[in-house]
């Protein structure tokens, strides 16, 4: 995506944003009471976004020069479709800043991505309880894929499995 595409206020993030990101990621974790989960540090972040292979990207929404918001994305695939997606790890916009328009500017720079790389989806998750978010997406067109349960193997599960 060229940067002229991009909503006012929206743009790719640089290195110089890792570690206002990662305060942001860790404003996120607290909103979602989950602030003592948070492990990744901004040198993990950076070498995520920035490193030789880039796992993940992001996109920063900007007010008086002040980054206020992020969008951190990776690629999925569809083996069905045959092509990428996009899916959204973290959507957030700092208190004072939402209702103005800077989250759906980062969701529409998500869905240009998308459809000019010719990707079929932006997909993410949402906590069952957080009905502002849930409104928000529905109000952008979202659908919930209610008949499909989000599994995950952490810490232990994950070294025991591993291990067979």
């Amino acid at each position: 995506m060229i940067e002229s595409e991009l909503p006012p206020g929206i743009r790719p993030a640089e290195v110089d944003d890792v570690a206002t990101i990662h305060d942001l990621i860790c404003d996120l974790a607290t909103y979602e009471r989950a602030r003592d989960e948070v492990k990744a540090t901004p040198d993990q972040l950076r070498a995520a976004l920035f490193g030789p292979t880039p796992a993940a990207y992001a996109l920063v929404a900007e007010v008086d020069g002040q980054v206020v918001g992020f969008a951190l994305y990776f690629l999925s695939y569809s083996t069905w479709d045959g092509v990428h997606g996009i899916y959204l790890e973290d959507l957030y916009v700092r208190p004072e800043q939402r209702g103005s328009g800077l989250g759906t500017a980062l969701l529409s720079s998500l869905a240009t991505i998308a459809v000019n790389r010719g990707h079929t989806r932006v997909e993410w998750s949402v906590l069952n309880w957080n009905t502002p978010s849930i409104e928000f997406y529905r109000s952008l067109g979202a659908v919930a894929m209610d008949e499909w349960t989000r599994y995950r193997l952490t810490d232990e599960a994950l070294a025991q499995l591993a291990a067979r």
